[in-house]
């Protein structure tokens, strides 16, 4: 049995979710922002001889959709027919449907990008309310991804001012975001500066050594 991580939350439990797995004679895979994934735990279980793996999706936090986990699953089953998949009592066929789609082919025409931090720290500081609130008040907006793309990231590195949101191409940084604050950026940006806004964080552009001298 292999206990799939469903959403980017679950990264960061990783230590209680091995403890579980161990526990109850299972393996651990995540279908994002983990490791291993679920393709690279299916791969291992057929390396050693496996002919019949159970998956079981687990949810924490924001999950992503339960099709992908029959999505993922059925396209790694399609090139390996001869191991039998089951989910929720049943079986994968290797029929689902496939990981591309003419609804995903293009570049999303958006005019700003929002980074939304879930690093170990940034997940621990809250950062999955933020996401949520991000992503609602984009939707109460009617702003889809053609017009802001929403994007989880592992760590942007000012860790002590989690949860970190950027904005680009503005290059804004914010820390200490709140669900509440998150708001504020959808809302006010690049303005969010107000008492419900998050503070902007200030980024120092790279210094630039001197070109070293040539040999004369």
């Amino acid at each position: 049995m292999v206990l799939v991580v469903m959403g980017a939350e679950g990264a960061r439990h990783a230590p209680e979710l091995d403890a579980v797995a161990r526990a109850t004679g299972a393996t651990l895979a995540y279908l994002q922002l983990g490791t291993p994934s679920l393709a690279e735990e299916l791969d291992r279980l057929h390396a050693a001889g496996t002919t019949r793996v159970e998956l079981v999706g687990l949810s924490l936090g924001a999950a992503t959709a339960r099709s992908w986990l029959r999505r993922v699953a059925g396209h790694w089953r399609r090139a390996h027919p001869e191991v039998e998949v089951v989910i929720d009592e049943r079986a994968v066929t290797g029929t689902e449907a496939a990981l591309t789609s003419s609804a995903w082919e293009e570049v999303p025409g958006h005019a700003r990008q929002v980074l939304v931090c879930r690093g170990p720290r940034c997940s621990a500081r809250g950062s999955g309310a933020v996401l949520a609130a991000v992503d609602d008040e984009l939707r109460r907006q009617g702003l889809g991804d053609d017009d802001v793309l929403v994007t989880q990231t592992g760590c942007l590195f000012p860790c002590n001012q989690a949860p970190v949101v950027v904005v680009h191409p503005d290059d804004a940084w914010y820390g200490g975001v709140t669900a509440e604050s998150a708001r504020a950026i959808v809302v006010d940006h690049p303005g969010a500066t107000g008492a419900a806004g998050p503070a902007r964080l200030r980024r120092e552009p790279a210094a630039r050594s001197s070109p070293a001298p040539r040999p004369r």
